[in-house]
């Protein structure tokens, strides 16, 4: 095991493993899959086709022809794209002869000069500055790799890229332009500006680049003769590296429990370390801050001088009243049924973990993978207003300006997103076959 490892860190920093222009699904190693810990021998999948986890149906990887070429492609553009995005006008609002024209970040703008600068901070790291990392990281990344060289800091540079990804929201976001053009319909006629089509075409190309991204790009996968007990990582004695996935004896232990992959210098723990005890930290906090979310208004609507602090409840309940009922339900699930169900959802998971319950594992793990990709979706309501506190600025005839109850509703969905990001998914199978 040694040797290998010895080999494929060889390979990894002498440029050899970093001239593949292709995912490597073909080539012969093994990997252990991130949610349950199977252990799986690396075959070859169609051009297109993906590998699934035997056990619990998760992506293992994808084989994507000149997989390398394609993503590098993609980014490229999607960096001319939010770049277009941040320089040309993204809406326009008109009303009684009187235009109103936005930028990208006219509302990150907005509520911060309104005294909300926690709020435009969080709208501006998931809305613009974590994708451009994203992008900007993957470039700096895969550039060298296409022409057979590496930049200093590759490993720290892929690491913040895979950190900041979950938090890329453009796809929330474009729901909330949609909502909010929506909403403006009787108010005033708002007009596309050549930003948004742009943003379109980001929201796109962002969303097929991390599709046909695979590590093995990057990494090789490793020896399959370091594997050969079969079973678990855990039962083979290995520790699978969550960046570059490879497996690392679990005697580089120290006593402390901690050691560094050997050619990422990634952290290795056998399972997250303290998951239980945290997710529940977090799970708590989430459950307190939705009490002052719903209690106290989020914005407040003035129109020709008149207006009141309307709630998350209220807004939904007068979108209903006004005959937008598909936009109010839109609302009501992304900004109270999403939270809740959330927190429901990983509760459970954390309640039968602690139970070293064996029922239905595969199905738990199918719902955490849901509870993790559904809990941006609440951002759709912080997007909203801060699309409408930019936009609707027309002094004595309308205003819009958010309140308290957004900050509370923001916490939420940043500490549920926390939650499910500190919950591990094996301790679902160690402690369900242990029981079983």
């Amino acid at each position: 095991m040694g040797s290998n490892e010895q080999r494929i860190e060889h390979d990894l920093f002498s440029g050899a493993a970093l001239s593949m222009t292709d995912s490597s699904p073909g080539m012969d190693g093994v990997l252990a899959c991130h949610d349950c810990d199977l252990l799986h021998h690396i075959k070859h999948v169609p051009a297109g086709g993906k590998a699934l986890c035997s056990r619990c149906g998760s992506l293992l990887y994808r084989h994507h022809p000149d997989g390398l070429t394609r993503v590098l492609a993609l980014n490229l553009a999607a960096l001319i794209c939010i770049v277009l995005v941040n320089v040309f006008p993204f809406l326009s609002m008109e009303i009684a002869g009187r235009v109103e024209e936005t930028v990208f970040i006219s509302g990150m703008l907005s509520l911060y000069q309104l005294g909300m600068g926690e709020l435009a901070l969080l709208v501006l790291l998931t809305s613009l500055l974590f994708p451009l990392l994203g992008i900007l990281g993957m470039l700096y990344v895969l550039l060298p790799v296409r022409f057979g060289f590496r930049l200093p800091g590759l490993v720290p540079v892929y690491r913040l890229v895979r950190i900041v990804t979950p938090w890329c929201m453009l796809d929330v976001l474009m729901l909330s332009v949609l909502l909010a053009a929506v909403k403006l319909l009787d108010l005033a006629h708002v007009v596309p500006g050549i930003a948004l089509y742009a943003f379109i075409a980001l929201v796109v190309l962002e969303a097929a680049a991390y599709a046909s991204f695979d590590r093995a790009l990057l990494w090789p996968p490793t020896p399959p003769d370091c594997a050969d007990k079969g079973g678990t990582a855990a039962d083979a004695e290995l520790i699978s590296c969550h960046t570059c996935a490879l497996l690392v004896p679990a005697s580089t232990l120290s006593r402390t429990g901690r050691a560094h992959c050997p050619r990422c210098n990634t952290p290795l723990h056998q399972r997250k370390l303290n998951s239980l005890n945290r997710t529940w930290a977090l799970i708590i906090s989430a459950l307190l801050l939705l009490i002052p979310a719903n209690v106290y208004p989020v914005m407040t609507v003035i129109r020709f001088g008149q207006g009141e602090p309307s709630t998350i409840a209220a807004g939904i309940e007068h979108l209903i009243e006004e005959g937008m009922w598909p936009l109010g339900m839109i609302v009501f699930v992304a900004s109270i049924i999403v939270p809740f169900m959330k927190l429901a959802a990983l509760s459970l998971l954390q309640i039968s973990v602690q139970k070293r319950s064996g029922w239905r594992m595969r199905d738990r793990t199918v719902l955490y993978r849901l509870t993790e990709l559904v809990g941006s979706w609440s951002m759709v309501d912080i997007f909203l207003i801060a699309l409408l506190t930019g936009l609707v600025k027309l002094d004595a005839l309308t205003t819009i300006t958010p309140d308290i109850g957004a900050l509370f509703f923001a916490g939420v969905v940043v500490t549920t997103i926390f939650a499910a990001n500190s919950f591990d998914p094996r301790l679902i199978w160690d402690h369900g076959e242990r029981r079983q």
